[in-house]
């Protein structure tokens, strides 16, 4: 991994980023504190990505959970 301060890397980027295609990690560093570790994308084959996945059920036992929330919000005093 190569360390890199943060202005050397946002004047080379475009070189920078050729090099990450071919492999090559960078750790970015502002003011001696690492900001970013800049590498590869791991090929993902496979898996589903979290926007394709099926939401969570919510379930309320004895009502429904729309009549609660609507229950829920009537008890408030909301603007």
């Amino acid at each position: 991994m190569t360390t890199i301060p943060f202005t050397e890397f946002r004047r080379k980027a475009s070189g920078l980023l050729s090099r990450v295609e071919q492999g090559e990690v960078f750790l970015v560093m502002r003011h001696g504190r690492p900001i970013a570790e800049i590498g590869p994308v791991t090929p993902s084959e496979g898996r589903i990505p979290a926007w394709k996945k099926p939401g969570v059920r919510l379930v309320s036992k004895g009502a429904r959970l729309a009549a609660a929330i609507i229950q829920e919000r009537a008890h408030e005093r909301v603007l």
